[in-house]
């Protein structure tokens, strides 16, 4: 495989063999980034978990100190009674019946799904469509609620979901390559630590394994393990 001139200028910056702090990372990152554009940062966190278990499934949510820096779209499927809280709450789209039969059709153009406890039988049947696109709502991260506008706030404000794979690996975005090395870290930080806590009693040996960072179209940094202790 041919690695172009930009990657190889990138791979020359820092010691692809080394494990670097989170805030060593977070300036790392920064640096080999050569996109035109504001590249997204994620982190990859390889757990000791066996995601075919139900015990050892780990998924939650995290609001992040700084964001996302991305303008995330929300719909909110709800009973006409909720349409004014959730519009005025900031949701991108508001309704039930007409998003539903769009849904149907083929149209996930949204970020993040919010709906009400009473209409989950009709989101439910939905599940093919969201689930593998990881829109489906759940109760878990918030996105099944009566209190839709703090849960769109929450959103808005930079609350992510994650669920673990089925190779074990969590991937969250930590915010924008534009953001200060700092805000990458705390970002990053708060997304470990919320792992460290959701670990299953069911998992047994090393926990976090490995953990990755890098922007859109640039290679990974390898972190410290220890990252969420300091």
């Amino acid at each position: 495989m041919q690695v172009s001139k930009k990657r190889k200028e990138a791979l020359g910056k820092y010691d692809t063999a080394k494990a670097y702090t989170l805030e060593e990372a977070s300036g790392i990152v920064k640096e080999i980034s050569t996109t035109k554009f504001d590249a997204t940062v994620d982190i990859a966190v390889r757990l000791g978990v066996d995601p075919r278990k139900a015990n050892q499934m780990v998924r939650g949510s995290v609001s992040l100190p700084h964001g996302t820096g991305k303008d995330v779209r929300v719909l909110v499927l709800c009973t006409p009674d909720k349409d004014a809280e959730a519009t005025e709450a900031g949701a991108d789209f508001v309704g039930l019946d007409e998003y539903i039969e769009k849904i149907k059709g083929g149209w996930t153009d949204v970020d993040v799904i919010i709906t009400t406890p009473n209409v989950m039988g009709k989101v439910g049947a939905l599940g093919r469509i969201l689930g593998p696109r990881g829109l489906m709502p759940n109760p878990k991260t918030g996105t099944v609620t009566m209190d839709v506008a703090k849960a769109v706030q929450d959103v808005k404000a930079g609350k992510i979901d994650f669920k673990v794979d089925k190779y074990g690996i969590i991937h969250a975005t930590v915010g924008k390559i534009s953001f200060d090395a700092q805000k990458i870290k705390e970002n990053a930080h708060e997304v470990i630590s919320t792992l460290r806590k959701l670990k299953p009693s069911a998992a047994k040996g090393i926990y976090i394994k490995s953990i990755s960072m890098s922007a859109t179209m640039s290679p990974g940094i390898n972190v410290e393990t220890k990252a969420a202790s300091v």
